[in-house]
């Protein structure tokens, strides 16, 4: 997982690096380099990570959030409803920090509130976490917007961009989609993705 984050982080760096001799942009403007990286991390996430998570969310019967696996390595693991919730939560606590805002009260150390019971309202929240990640990409390549370093990020103090950042909520919650995966097959059901 980490090498993953460092290559997608490495990745981004590259593009996002004005070629030498380049004019720097005027201040408060967006060079067309950010708008380009915007434009691709936003066909990431609109176009398979958010997609593929709700999705998964919304297959998932309301009378099966609690499952969880009880045998084996699965002892003590996440209930597919906690698991919606810790990815939403992640992607709004890191999504904040790309914002140089605080992350929301309600979202706890990553898991989510407890106000949070039925499947309308993991929906709800899972669903506005991506809108918040989106709003961040939206802020890629404005100076006037500082960003946050996240007690829950790897990259702390300086080290801490806004592309990294939002990298690290689109990895995050592939991984919990790849979870839920699991858990819909354990069920008995074939992930939307996979009907495709």
């Amino acid at each position: 997982m980490r090498r993953t984050i460092l290559c997608v982080l490495a990745m981004a760096a590259i593009v996002t690096v004005p070629a030498i001799g380049q004019q720097s942009p005027a201040p408060n403007t967006v060079d067309s380099n950010s708008v380009r990286v915007r434009e691709n991390f936003r066909l990431m996430l609109n176009g398979a990570i958010r997609r593929n998570v709700v999705e998964a969310a919304e297959a998932m019967p309301a009378d099966k959030y609690g499952f969880a696996p009880t045998a084996g390595e699965f002892h003590n693991v996440r209930t597919f409803g906690r698991q919606i919730l810790h990815l939403a939560a992640t992607n709004y606590i890191l999504a904040a920090a790309a914002l140089g805002q605080s992350p929301p009260a309600d979202a706890g150390d990553e898991a989510g509130p407890d106000s949070v019971v039925t499947k309308a309202q993991h929906l709800t929240y899972l669903k506005g976490s991506f809108d918040a990640l989106d709003r961040a990409i939206d802020a890629i390549g404005e100076t006037r917007i500082p960003v946050r370093s996240s007690p829950i990020s790897p990259f702390q103090g300086g080290s801490a961009t806004r592309v990294g950042l939002i990298a690290e909520a689109m990895i995050h919650s592939y991984d919990h989609y790849g979870q839920m995966v699991v858990y819909l097959r354990m069920n008995g059901m074939v992930p939307p993705a996979s009907r495709r």
